[in-house]
């Protein structure tokens, strides 16, 4: 394991040197756990990779060890999102031309506890800030305290965000939906925002 944590590296990349099927692969892998869940493709994620940073301003944080990335961070304006990202803030007056929205904080397990994390925080935020943003947000999926599939020693993440000087926007819940690991189909998953001032 020292070995490998000599060789990472975290560094913001530009789209044009990433590869958007082993990110993919990535998100797959680690959006299987808990407390996603979710089986995914290859072809929808690196599409969904693609568009989302075809967005001016966009960035994209990589950790890798040499060629292999082991886990990534997106942002981009709020302004460029899908709608069901968008729809809350619009219909509460926000405005959105001044907020960043951070997508997917994605690492593999062995690599946690070595403030990657912050890393990748402390980056987009810096990207939001240089793209004249003055409020950052992400959201994340709601589950139940006494869901059953909740692994034993699960991390809450809520902690970490609070200390990142994140807070729970409760006025702006939206739905997602994916197929959950072992469902036949896609069902709708509550998702609540976070939000910090910059």
């Amino acid at each position: 394991m020292a070995d490998l944590a000599d060789s990472l590296v975290v560094e913001r990349v530009g789209r044009d040197d990433l590869s958007l099927r082993a990110l993919a692969t990535l998100r797959m892998t680690v959006f299987r756990s808990w407390p996603y869940l979710y089986e995914g493709s290859l072809d929808y994620e690196a599409a969904y990779l693609d568009e989302f940073l075809t967005a001016e301003d966009a960035v994209v944080v990589v950790a890798r060890v040499g060629d292999i990335p082991v886990g990534m961070a997106t942002a981009s304006p709020m302004a460029t999102q899908s709608h069901v990202i968008k729809a809350p803030f619009l219909a509460a007056g926000a405005a959105i031309d001044t907020l960043f929205y951070f997508g997917e904080s994605v690492l593999l397990p062995q690599f946690r506890g070595r403030r990657i994390g912050h890393r990748f925080f402390d980056e987009r935020e810096a990207a939001a800030r240089a793209a004249g943003a003055n409020c950052a947000t992400f959201c994340a999926v709601v589950r139940q305290d006494d869901d059953p599939r909740r692994p034993d020693g699960a991390r809450d993440l809520q902690g970490f965000w609070r200390n990142r000087g994140y807070s729970l926007a409760p006025g702006y819940d939206t739905q997602l939906s994916w197929k959950e690991v072992g469902a036949a189909q896609e069902s709708e998953h509550l998702m609540r925002f976070w939000m910090k001032r910059l």
